[in-house]
């Protein structure tokens, strides 16, 4: 599946994953509110073989098929402890 990455203006380390180009229909209104102006950050295929630095490729691929994005925020957001 295709992937494009945006980055966050407002939220350092916080980037988005859609499967069209500059298609953020699918990305809640009150996400993209706080998410900010997104910044086109990088393009690749993604597949569930593929290597991703903070991301487990399985579940950004289910996250884009079933609801159309996934957010990534820095690993301290995730586990505040």
């Amino acid at each position: 599946m295709q992937c494009y990455v945006y980055r966050s203006n407002r939220k350092p380390d916080t980037y988005l994953y859609i499967p069209r180009e500059d298609d953020f229909e699918e990305v809640p209104e009150a996400l993209m509110k706080v998410f900010g102006e997104p910044e086109f950050s990088l393009q690749f295929e993604l597949t569930p073989e593929r290597k991703l630095a903070q991301e487990d490729p399985e579940v950004v691929l289910s996250n884009l098929r079933d609801q159309g994005f996934h957010l990534q925020m820095p690993p301290e957001n995730q586990d505040p402890l």
